[in-house]
């Protein structure tokens, strides 16, 4: 049997059945993503530029995830999969700015708040707009009433987001003259504009203070007050942190820009902001061990899809970025640290992707999940702990005219009208197509993605819950077969 996990030394993990885990204090959940963020933008992966040493120890003292793929090449799409545990093209976010999560949708706020956890979102959403009473951010207007589905209507408690992108440092302005991509930081005598995307409270409220400086930053400044909160009642936390780096405009202030001042602008710009949100994530760190919570806590850190086209990103040697199924599209730099459970460094090969994150956070926690729905996600919890050496269920992903299917080593590759095979243990690059040598592997990885298919279009049309939203958004199906 193929070996899929590297355990670094013996595995101490403590291990007990559901009763026994609900007998325990219940641990504190932080999903950590950054925006854009390439394979090979991190230490951890490779990169000898980036500065990036707290996501390098993180990654080193728990489970490193070499294999793990976010469920789409783009924003919107990923970040729906990990709040449901499905494929996005169920509820119609078959791309970025396209469809929202619906309020039908079972989130794993939802369920965590079920169970007692304060719950809060900092940082991007764009699952729908924040805002029908003026213009914000790509969507936000009065003619997108329909489009309005804001962060309280999915089991939020707290809430401090954006509809979508924003400059990473000073986030509510621009320079007056931009190439809407990279800047060097606004000193105060510049002549500015404001961007256009505005931060909003749980309640619909903009929020219009403490807005200057990084990004990253600011976004932290929100959540450890959130964390400190739930502390001092004690009540487990869920605390969901979506950076915007390093998103397009790509702005470091001027203490990281300083660290990268012989590269040209946009490499210091994108890589002061990186380091930057490294930091930050530093910075939730010693927080969380000054409140001596930090054992008991599950931090997941990833991206959302692979890094932007003509910028600094790098997916290293990966075939494709953003908005490619290739494997630079969708394979993502990503961990999970649990120290009072994970004891040992570990690397894991298994597949796995961001739809996993709500059965496997569901499993380690003992929360049973509705019958009445459909998960496309799996737990990865038993491969941590050695309990299984391989994932069941196939990952498939869709977006625009593409499609994949990943089982074991092989992943089927679907472009307009064609298919390609790749062995991707033995090509993780994907030089070679061996869909002649392998032609019944094709036609059954073939099946798996025409069959997954319909019944994402079955989901998408109401089969499940009704039709109250698909006939409020008013979208039709996206096949991504017809040309």
């Amino acid at each position: 049997m193929r070996q899929n996990i590297i355990v670094a030394g013996s595995l101490i993990l403590s291990l007990g059945i559901s009763h026994a885990r609900q007998q325990e204090k219940q641990p504190n959940i932080i999903l950590v993503m950054a925006d854009d963020l390439g394979w090979g933008d991190v230490g951890f992966n490779g990169n000898k530029v980036i500065k990036t040493p707290i996501l390098d120890r993180l990654a080193s003292e728990g489970v490193r995830m070499d294999r793990f793929y976010s469920a789409g090449p783009l924003s919107s799409p990923t970040r729906a999969s990990v709040l449901t545990g499905r494929n996005p093209f169920r509820t119609g976010v078959f791309s970025a700015n396209e469809g929202i999560l619906r309020p039908e949708e079972i989130t794993l706020p939802e369920l965590l708040q079920d169970a007692g956890y304060q719950t809060g979102h900092f940082g991007k959403w764009h699952l729908g707009t924040l805002t029908y009473k003026e213009i914000d951010a790509n969507r936000g207007r009065p003619e997108n009433k329909h489009l309005y589905n804001p962060p309280v209507q999915h089991g939020y408690d707290v809430a401090f987001v954006t509809e979508s992108k924003v400059p990473t440092f000073d986030p509510m302005i621009k320079p007056a003259v931009n190439n809407g991509r990279f800047w060097d930081y606004v000193h105060e005598k510049d002549t500015t504009l404001t961007y256009g995307t505005f931060y909003w409270d749980i309640d619909g409220n903009k929020v219009t203070d403490g807005l200057t400086g990084d990004d990253s930053r600011i976004i932290m400044d929100r959540v450890l007050p959130f964390i400190d909160h739930a502390v001092m009642t004690d009540k487990p936390f869920f605390s969901v942190v979506w950076f915007h780096t390093p998103h397009l405009p790509c702005v470091a202030g001027p203490e990281h820009a300083a660290l990268y001042q012989n590269h040209p602008l946009e490499e210091r710009n994108y890589y002061g902001c990186i380091t930057a949100m490294d930091e930050q994530v530093g910075r939730l760190v010693s927080f969380l061990k000054n409140k001596n919570v930090y054992e008991n806590t599950i931090i997941l850190f990833c991206s959302d899809n692979g890094p932007e086209l003509n910028t600094p990103g790098t997916a290293g040697s990966y075939k494709g970025k953003k908005r490619s199924l290739h494997e630079g599209g969708i394979r993502v730099p990503a961990f999970m640290i649990w120290p009072e459970k994970i004891k040992t460094p570990q690397i894991l090969k298994e597949p796995c992707s961001t739809s996993d994150y709500l059965p496997s956070l569901l499993d380690l926690l003992g929360i049973p999940y509705p019958k009445t729905r459909e998960l496309d996600g799996e737990s990865f919890w038993p491969l941590i702990t050695g309990v299984s050496s391989a994932k069941k269920k196939e990952l498939v992903f869709c977006s625009a005219h593409q499609g994949a299917v990943m089982q074991g080593n092989y992943k089927l590759y679907y472009s307009e009208g064609n298919y390609k095979l790749y062995d991707i243990e033995k090509d993780p690059f994907e030089m070679k197509n061996i869909a002649d040598q392998l032609p019944d592997m094709v036609i059954r990885l073939k099946q798996i993605l025409l069959g997954q298919l319909k019944k994402y279009e079955d989901s998408f049309s109401g089969n499940e819950y009704g039709r109250e939203s698909y006939d409020k958004v008013i979208q039709n199906w996206w096949d991504i077969t017809k040309q």
